[in-house]
C-alpha cells in the first residue's frame, strides 16, 4: 500500500523488467560468443580444405599436361615426403656417395624454365621430370646410379656443379641454431626457437577478431572496418613481440635471439605480407589448435622435403 502511495510499485516493476532484459541479453551474448568460436573453427577447417583442393587441382593439371604432351610416357618412379629421422637417413646416403672428380652433379633448379644445360644433358630424356619437380635440387651421377630431385624448405639460388660428391647444405633442409620460427594468423601468434634441432616454444597469444557478420546490428561495411582494425592491432602486437625477442628499430635493443637470428614466418597468406621485410623466409601453412600446438604443426609441415625419384 505504501509503495503504491509513494509511486515505488511502478518503479520496482520496471526494475524487474530491466533485470529480466539484462539476463536475456547476457544469455544472448554468451550464445554469440560460442557461435563466434565455432565460426572461427569452421573457417580454419574451410581454409585447410581449400588448400587441400588447390593442391589436388595442381596435381590434376600436371597430370593433364603430362598426358597431353609429348612426354606423356614419363612419370616419376615415386615420390615421398621426408622429415625427421627419415630425412636425415636419406641425406646421409646421398652424402656418402663418392666418385671420381666430376662424377656427381648437383643442380639447383629455380623453376621449370631455368634448367641448366649440364642438367639437361645429364638427365637426358628424364630432364622434363626435373622441370616438373622444380623448384628443386636435382642429383645424378655419371653412372646413372642416382637420379633424384629434392624440394627442400629453403630452395637455394640456381647453380650446377660436377664434383666428387653431391653438394648438399644442411641449412636447406633443417633449422639451424639461429633459426627462429613464428606462426601468424589473423587471430593467433606463436613464437619458437630451435635448440639442438628441437623446437622450443617461447610464447604465443590469441586475439579476439570478429570472424562473421551477423545480419542486423550494424552494416557489413562497419563490420569489415572493425574486423580490419582488430587484425591490424593483432599484427602490431605480433611485431612488438618480435621486436622484443629479436631486437629491431623500435628501440628494443639487441633482443633475446641476437642480431644473427634467422627468422622464418609461417601462416596465412593474407597476413604474411606484413612480415616479408623482416623475415628471411615466409611460407603458407595449415595449422590449427592453441598457439603451442599450432606452431609445432606448422613447423613440422614446413621442415618437410619432397623426394622425387626420376
Amino acid at each position: 500500500m505504501l509503495d503504491e502511495l509513494l509511486g515505488r510499485a511502478e518503479l520496482k516493476a520496471r526494475i524487474a523488467e530491466l533485470e529480466d532484459e539484462r539476463d536475456a541479453l547476457a544469455g544472448r551474448l554468451e550464445g554469440e560468443s560460442d557461435r563466434r568460436k565455432e565460426a572461427a573453427r569452421a573457417r580454419q577447417e574451410a581454409e585447410k580444405e581449400v588448400n587441400r583442393l588447390e593442391d589436388r587441382v595442381t596435381e590434376l593439371e600436371d597430370r593433364v599436361e603430362r598426358l597431353s604432351g609429348d612426354d606423356d610416357s614419363l612419370d616419376f618412379r615415386g615420390t615421398e615426403d621426408l622429415r625427421g629421422d627419415r630425412l636425415r637417413e636419406v641425406l646421409s646416403r646421398l652424402d656418402s656417395l663418392s666418385t671420381d672428380a666430376e662424377g656427381a652433379l648437383t643442380a639447383a633448379v629455380s623453376d621449370d624454365r631455368s634448367l641448366p644445360s649440364a642438367a639437361e644433358s645429364a638427365f637426358g630424356d628424364r630432364a622434363p621430370l626435373v622441370r616438373r619437380a622444380a623448384p628443386c635440387v636435382a642429383l645424378t651421377d655419371d653412372a646413372g646410379l642416382v637420379s633424384v630431385a629434392l624440394s627442400p624448405p629453403r630452395q637455394p639460388d640456381g647453380f650446377d656443379a660436377w664434383s666428387d660428391g653431391f653438394d648438399l647444405d644442411p641449412a636447406w633442409f633443417h633449422p639451424t641454431e639461429t633459426t627462429v620460427v613464428a606462426l601468424v594468423r589473423g587471430d593467433l601468434f606463436a613464437l619458437g626457437r630451435y635448440t639442438d634441432g628441437d623446437l622450443e616454444f617461447v610464447e604465443g597469444f590469441e586475439s579476439d577478431v570478429k570472424s562473421t557478420h551477423s545480419k542486423g546490428g550494424f552494416s557489413q561495411a562497419r563490420f569489415e572496418r572493425i574486423r580490419e582494425g582488430q587484425i591490424d592491432d593483432h599484427i602490431d602486437r605480433c611485431h612488438e613481440v618480435l621486436d622484443e625477442f629479436l631486437g629491431g628499430d623500435s628501440g628494443a635493443g639487441e633482443g633475446v635471439a641476437g642480431d644473427d637470428a634467422d627468422l622464418v614466418v609461417l601462416g596465412e597468406r593474407t597476413v604474411l605480407g606484413e612480415f616479408r621485410e623482416r623475415a628471411a623466409l615466409t611460407a603458407t601453412v595449415d595449422a590449427s589448435g592453441d598457439p603451442e600446438a599450432a606452431l609445432a604443426e606448422a613447423s613440422r609441415e614446413f621442415w618437410t622435403t619432397r623426394l622425387y625419384r626420376l
